[in-house]
């Protein structure tokens, strides 16, 4: 199954994600993740990408499609893959075409995360992430044992610089100059999956579950 999950930031893509993960044994390839590795190492790409991700701004596409397509050689995602923040341009979705064209493959579905503006900006505001170990917390809704400690390892939490609310709204007008477009894209291929980014994440994959597994049996005849 090779897959996209699409969505404003804070839509509940990664949530999804790891059920998707679970239920199809695919690999979750996290471009955020990849990128703030490679900041904390800082690697020659990371320091590149800090400039841009700390102010809301998008990574220049030539530096994010070379770290896609470095991770697409490697062995586990030969057989499948989910990727969650990449494409987000339309240049970056047309090179990903051209990668998996030359590798003899194609995307069977999209799936698109649909939450209301202001419980997204409710939702990144309010989200804490453990300084060492990121493991993620939120100030309502997912509180640590004692406050402003990580449960898992003890670390101080922080509020990461793009989870200001001023930066939420930069990275949300980004999402839908840039981003928003590419539902379309997909759609004139009728790839796309709508599913819902609020409430209970594993009633909505079961919603949307029997549409993948069409979608997936359709697009390997």
């Amino acid at each position: 199954m090779r897959m996209l999950i699409m969505g404003a930031p804070g839509a509940g893509k990664g949530t999804m994600a790891s059920i998707i993960k679970e239920f199809y044994h695919i690999p979750h390839i996290s471009t955020g993740d990849m990128f703030r590795e490679a900041m904390k190492i800082s690697s020659p790409v990371g320091l590149t990408a800090k400039q841009y991700i700390e102010k809301g701004e998008l990574v220049p596409d030539e530096v994010t499609i070379r770290l896609v397509e470095e991770r697409l050689r490697e062995e586990d995602a030969q057989h499948g893959f989910l990727f969650d923040g990449f494409p987000r341009t339309l240049s970056q979705a047309q090179a990903l075409d051209t990668i998996l064209s030359l590798q003899n493959v194609k995307l069977d579905v999209v799936v698109d995360m649909r939450i209301d503006r202001d419980l997204l900006i409710k939702r990144l505001s309010g989200r804490r992430v453990c300084s060492q170990c990121n493991a993620n917390y939120h100030i309502e809704n997912l509180k640590p044992k004692v406050e402003g400690i990580c449960d898992r390892c003890g670390s101080p939490l922080i509020q990461r610089k793009d989870d200001t609310e001023e930066t939420i709204h930069h990275r949300l007008a980004v999402y839908e100059e840039n981003t928003l477009p590419l539902i379309a894209y997909y759609e004139a291929k009728g790839l796309v999956v709508a599913a819902k980014g609020y409430g209970n994440t594993y009633q909505s994959f079961c919603e949307i579950e029997p549409i993948l597994g069409a979608m997936h049996d359709y697009n390997q005849k």
